[in-house]
């Protein structure tokens, strides 16, 4: 054997151990995760002259999460995979529509399945790890969609660093968005208007563990900027009940060249939650000020107390209210079944048409979580949704979701 042969071979012997020790951690602080979710969603479209009479689809999906642990070392390195199928059970071209299955640009008829892989990188140091790639980020400028058969991704970099006790620090740049029914990546943007990025950064401050104070700055390059500031307070009283109080507040204007029009919007919201037992009982506001809608990333969700099953209340001008009420039926020695009911109501809408826009949503959830044997784990969940709207605003549904979700963990 040549010198350099021998060379090498000494090498990879001195350094395999060390290898092996770094990616302990990769291997064995892995996980897999396979969620099932079976959908049906029919909804029943209720005013006069409405172009679709109804829209009725039923399909399976399925959502596969493979995270990673990190390497040893100052910098530890992980990879995350999300892969994700949806497949038609029943659908048609005129009853398609509700999110649950894309549907063909020329002949609308719905698909038979769409898909989409995502890979994230991630890098840890000390208490901050960037994440780069496929993201699903939970934040009040920025928040993910999870409400059919599989949920939104967006493709970017995000910092979260909780170095300093109390803080937890997010911040980054999202470019590229995957809808929820959808198995393309689309430019990041809002309504029709596309932009280059949406860069973010905030964060929440713990001050205590019944208060928590949070901060965010977004700006969706030539479209909108937005600040959020949020108050989120728990209050233990006497009697054995809690108050919980959220607040939270948005200021968004038009950035740069505007290109969805303008953005003009101050929006006010807040829940109070007094909680006793089994029982939650919750009355919450939204007050919309300002020339415009209230704007949020396509293929997220607005972070608002009245985002509710159908609607969520942030058009110009509207001022709205909920009352909302939840039971835990483990006090009547039924573990895993829960029920809640909320009326919302919204009035002063501003459109193009009316400046006295109204509109109301009543929903109903019963779910069941099943707490022993071979299905333990199962989840069943019945939606009941009744919308309707006047002065102008001519959406009227009745609306039911059956939803049946089981997670399987793979290793």
């Amino acid at each position: 054997m040549t010198h350099t042969r021998i060379s090498a071979l000494l090498l990879a012997a001195l350094t395999l151990p060390f290898a092996a020790s770094a990616l302990a951690g990769f291997v064995e602080e892995s996980k897999g995760t396979l969620e099932l979710r079976n959908h049906y969603l029919n909804r029943d479209f209720r005013q006069e002259g409405a172009v679709q009479s109804k829209a009725a689809e039923w399909g399976q999906g399925f959502t596969a999460r493979l995270e990673s642990g990190f390497t040893e070392g100052t910098v530890g390195v992980g990879l995350d995979a999300l892969g994700e199928l949806g497949v038609k059970l029943d659908s048609s071209r005129d009853r398609r529509g509700t999110g649950l299955l894309p549907f063909g640009p020329t002949d609308k008829e719905p698909v038979d399945d769409y898909s989409e892989l995502g890979l994230t990188a991630k890098l840890r140091a000390s208490k901050s790890v960037l994440r780069l790639g496929t993201l699903q980020p939970l934040l009040p400028v920025a928040t993910y969609n999870d409400t059919r058969l599989l949920s939104s991704t967006f493709q970017g970099g995000m910092l979260t660093s909780q170095e300093l006790e109390g803080l937890t620090f997010n911040g980054g740049r999202l470019t590229r968005t995957n809808l929820r029914d959808s198995s393309s990546r689309d430019d990041i943007g809002y309504g029709a208007a596309s932009s280059d990025a949406f860069d973010f950064a905030g964060g929440t401050y713990a001050i205590n563990p019944q208060l928590a104070l949070s901060y965010y700055y977004g700006t969706l390059d030539d479209i909108y900027r937005q600040q959020f500031a949020g108050l989120l307070h728990t209050q233990p009283l006497p009697a054995g009940f809690t108050l919980r109080s959220d607040i939270r507040y948005f200021d968004s204007r038009g950035d740069g060249n505007e290109r969805a029009g303008e953005i003009d919007n101050r929006n006010l919201n807040g829940m109070f939650s007094l909680i006793h037992g089994p029982h939650r009982l919750s009355a919450a506001f939204q007050s919309m000020s300002g020339d415009s809608a209230f704007p949020f990333l396509n293929g997220g969700d607005p972070y608002v107390v009245n985002l509710v099953t159908f609607n969520t209340f942030t058009r110009a001008e509207e001022d709205a209210w909920q009352l909302r009420y939840d039971f835990d039926f483990a006090s009547l020695g039924v573990p895993g079944l829960t029920f809640m009911t909320r009326y919302v109501d919204g009035r002063n809408v501003k459109t193009t048409t009316t400046d006295d826009g109204e509109e109301w949503e009543r929903d109903t959830d019963l779910a069941y979580v099943v707490q022993s044997g071979g299905l333990k784990g199962l989840s069943l969940r019945w939606r009941n949704v009744t919308f309707r709207s006047g002065n102008g605003l001519t959406t009227d549904v009745d609306e039911n979701r059956l939803i049946l979700g089981y997670t399987l963990a793979l290793w």
